[in-house]
């Protein structure tokens, strides 16, 4: 529904990755996935192929693509992690492999990595997440052929380029499919050399720029065995002779060699006429290429070894008739499960209350994560993950300009709310699409070019009486999380470009006394929006820029604390989740976005995990000048305690600065629609916010506030 609508959607759902329009000349492909089960075996290498894995999808999308991004999303438990239960790596040495690996895949193949996410929670100790997502461009169209189309006929050589076979990665993609334990094999971790796969990117663009490529796909999951099979499904039929792939060393039995999920590694169809040119230029870049067989129309795959006949397999059956994966599901809402609102008398001293705030580890600094990662390589960033006078408070969102000599940009972020899960993953996740697409508005996206990538991570959802008793809940949960994906999408016409998910995560811990405890994480959903900017001119930062700027509050704050950080502080879940009215949001976003482009708005911050009070001490801090607001004033804030007034985590909340010469024409945008207002930026350091009665119920400076928020890492920074 929404395709038909977007003209700027150009491939969907059956390539590597999803592929948009950039512009008259190029698109833009981005996909997403997770590398969980190999990273908390070993981290950094689980990382590491994750990240090299990740870019590939776009390598073999189309004709091929460019890299141009890549992304990062870490679900870990605490760093001080000292529980009765023990993981098979410490979440300390497990982030810090993680953070390494996805590093090195990233900056060693000379891709900028300017935006990522991290998050603790113990649920997390029986499996980590490890979500990365990238982006690539490329030409529109390739000779008299759009980019995006790809085919094999019968004649068609099979070639395999980059790296060689080993033992490594057999079965990665089935020991992702199962709960975590000790039995895991730690063999199905991949080994990857981003060094191997820089070199084959070029060397395949040059190939792809010079009409060489009929068909490419990248060797993830299943490694020939779906490379081959998919592709020859076009052609009907192919045979490969096995004896000729590549191997790291010998004693390889055949099917190993099939279904190696060996990295950096790329299909290619080239019809027999160009092959002599393109063994040229592999050989010119120093990239290994193979013919390891031919496309055929004889309606079957047919794998030999030395003459030998290893299979021989109807195109049809691999292509139809696939099971489908039925369940019971059963949801319990929360109040059944017993969820309440907590009851909590107001705080005495706000002030200490927003700098532990301030301090907690999903809040806090987490830039010494960031600068591991190269943004700056290619030239293109404009937005960067660190923003306002220090560079370093985070962005809401990262803006890069893939064609130098184009004025034209790509806005891209992410969002993560497990913690509402505990009360309603239908809320979770429309808050969590939510959020991503405020991200993307308050850097100046477009709301008519909003792409959505989801990935979903989830515990185990089949029901056993004994090893999972609530599955039938979990299921549910999985049911709810799916309807609230179409449903906001579609509120938001937002398209689906790619998606990924994976359904076990789950570990079995041994406990003190040599038990065996099973650890579910929470239901988690990672959305990715991206969005065609076109003008990076009008781009916009979240840090306050002059003294005398007018704050405004852009959507109504209710008492919506439920899942919030403020409860998980006080050990609380609640009952009250945010939700998203979305035909009452849509039109302050698309006004919102008018201001920008309009030039009317200084700085424009989501608000997001928190609260205002939270957001408001990072624009402040990002800027190094002071606030002054009254809580009244908020939008919503009438009936409401001061407390949930400065921590709700209500969603479509943003908090603008304008200068006092453009208010008459900025206000005239939202006549009629929840915004107000608040204060002014200072000259002097300090967040002052007066309450009900017109005294400061907050007065901090915004250096103090600034320690609270980095001491949590500060020997890491």
């Amino acid at each position: 529904k929404i395709k038909e609508k977007k003209d700027w959607v150009i491939s969907v759902l059956w390539d590597n990755a999803g592929v948009g329009r950039f512009d008259n000349d190029h698109y833009y492909v981005i996909t997403g996935e997770t590398h969980n089960s190999p990273s908390n075996m070993e981290a950094y290498g689980g990382a590491i192929t994750g990240i090299v894995g990740i870019y590939r999808d776009p390598m073999g999308t189309g004709k091929g693509s460019k890299l141009i991004l890549g992304m990062y999303g870490y679900c870990v438990g605490h760093r001080d992690y000292q529980g009765d239960l023990t993981p098979h790596l410490h979440p300390r040495r497990l982030l810090d492999g993680i953070i390494e690996g996805v590093r090195d895949g990233g900056n060693k193949s000379g891709i900028p990595t300017p935006f990522g996410l991290l998050l603790f929670d113990q649920s997390y100790t029986g499996k980590c997440l490890v979500f990365v997502t990238t982006m690539g461009i490329m030409p529109a169209r390739i000779g008299a052929e759009s980019s995006d189309k790809k085919t094999t006929v019968p004649g068609d050589l099979i070639i395999m380029s980059g790296g060689r076979v080993g033992k490594d990665g057999i079965h990665g993609v089935t020991a992702a499919s199962e709960t975590y334990s000790e039995h895991t094999p730690a063999g199905h971790v991949q080994i990857g050399d981003p060094y191997t796969q820089k070199k084959m990117h070029d060397f395949l663009n040059e190939a792809r720029d010079e009409e060489l490529i009929s068909y490419i796909t990248d060797n993830g999951g299943g490694g020939l065995s779906s490379s081959v099979g998919e592709s020859a499904r076009f052609s009907n039929g192919c045979i490969v002779e096995l004896e000729k792939v590549p191997l790291k060393y010998e004693g390889l039995d055949q099917w190993e060699i099939w279904i190696s999920e060996s990295q950096e590694r790329m299909t290619i169809a080239v019809k027999p006429e160009h092959l002599d040119r393109f063994m040229e230029l592999s050989q010119r870049h120093s990239v290994e290429s193979t013919v390891i067989g031919e496309y055929t129309d004889s309606g079957f795959l047919h794998l030999l070894y030395k003459g030998k006949t290893c299979a021989y397999i109807r195109m049809d059956l691999l292509e139809s008739d696939f099971p489908q994966w039925e369940f019971d599901a059963e949801w319990i809402p929360p109040e059944t499960r017993g969820l309440t609102e907590p009851v909590i008398s107001e705080p005495a001293d706000h002030g200490t209350l927003l700098n532990s705030m301030l301090s907690r580890t999903n809040i806090c600094d987490r830039s010494w994560i960031a600068k591991q990662y190269d943004h700056e390589v290619q030239g293109t960033s404009v937005i960067k993950p660190l923003v306002g006078k220090k560079r370093d408070i985070p962005s809401d969102a990262a803006v890069i300009r893939p064609i130098l000599d184009s004025e034209k940009g790509i806005a891209v972020s992410q969002a993560l709310n497990p913690f509402y899960s505990k009360i309603d993953t239908y809320h979770m996740t429309a808050a969590t699409i939510d959020e991503a697409v405020r991200k993307v508005l308050a850097v100046g996206g477009d709301p008519d070019h909003l792409g959505g990538v989801d990935n979903f991570c989830w515990p185990t959802i089949e029901y056993d009486p004994v090893d999972n008793p609530d599955g039938k809940y979990k299921a549910a949960q999985l049911t709810r999380s799916c309807l609230a994906l179409k449903d906001y999408c579609l509120e938001y016409g937002i398209p689906l470009l790619s998606g990924k998910d994976s359904m076990y995560i789950d570990g079995n811990l041994e406990g003190p006394f040599g038990e065996r405890r099973k650890v579910s994480g929470l239901p988690t959903l990672l959305f990715t929006v991206s969005s065609v900017i076109r003008e990076i001119t009008k781009c916009v930062s979240m840090d306050a820029k002059f003294p005398g700027d007018i704050v405004y509050i852009l959507g109504k704050t209710r008492n919506e604390l439920g899942g919030s950080e403020l409860y998980q502080m006080m050990n609380y879940v609640g009952l009250n989740v945010p939700k998203v009215d979305a035909k009452a949001l849509w039109p302050q976003y698309l006004a919102l976005h008018r201001a920008m482009s309009e030039d009317l708005v200084s700085s424009c911050h989501a608000v997001s995990r928190g609260g205002l009070a939270v957001h408001f001490a990072l624009v402040a801090m990002a800027g190094e000048l002071g606030i002054e607001i009254d809580l009244p004033l908020f939008p919503g804030s009438a009936g409401l305690a001061p407390s949930q007034t400065l921590y709700s985590e209500s969603c479509g909340r943003f908090i603008i600065t304008v200068d006092p010469r453009k208010k008459e024409l900025f206000e005239d945008i939202f006549t009629g629609m929840n915004m107000e207002k608040v204060g002014t930026i200072t000259e002097s350091p300090l967040l002052i916010i007066r309450s009900y009665n017109g005294e400061p119920i907050i007065e901090e400076d915004i250096f103090r506030l600034k320690d609270s928020w980095k001491r949590p890492f500060g020997e890491l920074i």
